[in-house]
């Protein structure tokens, strides 16, 4: 019995999909076969109900789209209705029942469409979630690495700070000890001479001349000495006659103290760059020229501004010793205060700094800035 049943269901499932990849004008003649079949070999109605709810249950509907699930339920059940009518002929007594069967069927088909849908907006909205989790933990992930970049900026930031309140402060001590050491000195020897010359003036005038001729180199002498001082905090010809003459006074006195030479090579569009821009190109290659003088043991150095599409660019290369420049970075000396500075001066105005250094290259720093005026600042998101 076993062995039919397994037959008949194969028979069922086969006719079934057949019938209803037909479509509606399928014919029903293998309806009406496998019932004459399962008659015969002792089947009743519920068995033939039994293969049909498990082939549509298992296998059709669960692959049909819920547009066509009403139409492919009532084509099945017309096809079983068909296939169960031999068995049907021969117990009329059945005919309630087989009623009740086939409003079972319907009913349970019905609920299955229901499971079936609900079983896929489920999986949708699984899948829904899965996505969105995935998108927030991406989002973690990338706020925790925006957080540390800002920590790890606030820490340079920091140490930035006391590095530049520290070199503020040696400089304050240099200019101090220069004032007292040259200058302070310088005029105390002016104001002996002069009460030198104030007593042999009334003794005796002989030599008075040569003596007021010492008194006035040393009075040259603190002029020069305080004109210098002037020079290296904030060079009058940069205000009052432009960048290029202010380069060439610089570049000049460099060259006569270290003995290193320095080509110059400035088109005259740069002073249509306001003051603050000029400031930071006089002030990037004064930095750059002592940072030679320092660090470099070069010989040479070339120094170009020209113009660039929409701004100026200043190149500056020296032949001498390359250095690391990560390694420059990452100290704590004055070496990397001086590159770090630049930098900001350059980015304070809207431009680009460039540093690359390598080995029988030399160092060269580039440096880009715009014509225009620098965009509004963006306000803060509160």
């Amino acid at each position: 019995m076993k062995r039919k049943f397994l037959k008949l269901s194969r028979l069922y499932r086969a006719a079934l999909k057949a019938h209803l990849k037909q479509g509606r004008h399928a014919s029903l003649d293998s309806a009406r076969g496998l019932g004459s079949e399962a008659l015969d070999a002792g089947f009743e109605t519920l068995d033939l109900a039994k293969f049909h709810e498990q082939i549509l249950i298992a296998e059709i509907l669960p692959g049909c789209r819920a547009a066509k699930r009403s139409a492919l339920i009532k084509q099945a059940g017309i096809f079983f209705a068909v296939a169960i009518t031999p068995i049907e002929k021969t117990h009329r007594s059945a005919r309630d029942a087989t009623a009740q069967l086939k409003k079972f069927i319907e009913t349970l088909s019905q609920r299955t469409v229901e499971l079936a849908a609900a079983n896929l907006e489920l999986s949708l909205e699984i899948g829904q979630r899965k996505v969105a989790e995935a998108a927030l933990q991406k989002s973690e992930r990338h706020y925790s690495e925006l957080l540390k970049q800002s920590e790890h900026l606030q820490e340079q930031l920091r140490r930035l700070s006391r590095q530049i309140l520290s070199a503020q402060e040696d400089e304050r001590k240099r200019i101090s000890r220069e004032l007292h050491d040259v200058i302070a000195q310088t005029l105390t020897g002016i104001n002996i001479r002069l009460a030198t010359l104030k007593k042999e003036a009334a003794l005796n005038t002989k030599g008075l001349d040569r003596n007021i001729a010492r008194t006035q180199r040393l009075v040259e002498k603190s002029v020069n000495i305080v004109h210098q001082f002037a020079r290296e905090l904030r060079p009058a010809v940069l205000d009052d006659l432009g960048l290029i003459p202010a380069l060439h006074s610089f570049v000049k006195l460099f060259s006569k103290r270290t003995r290193i030479h320095v080509h110059l090579k400035v088109f005259a569009g740069v002073e249509q760059l306001d003051s603050n821009k000029r400031t930071v190109l006089y002030r990037i290659a004064q930095e750059a020229l002592n940072n030679v003088s320092r660090h470099a043991q070069a010989s040479r150095v070339e120094v170009s501004i020209q113009k660039l599409a929409d701004g100026v660019g200043m190149k500056i290369n020296d032949n001498g010793k390359s250095f690391n420049l990560e390694r420059v970075l990452n100290a704590k000396g004055r070496k990397r205060l001086g590159l770090l500075g630049m930098r900001e001066r350059v980015e304070m105005v809207g431009g680009i700094f460039c540093v690359e250094s390598a080995p029988g290259k030399g160092t060269t720093i580039q440096v880009e800035i715009p014509f225009g005026k620098l965009p509004p600042p963006r306000k803060k998101i509160r």
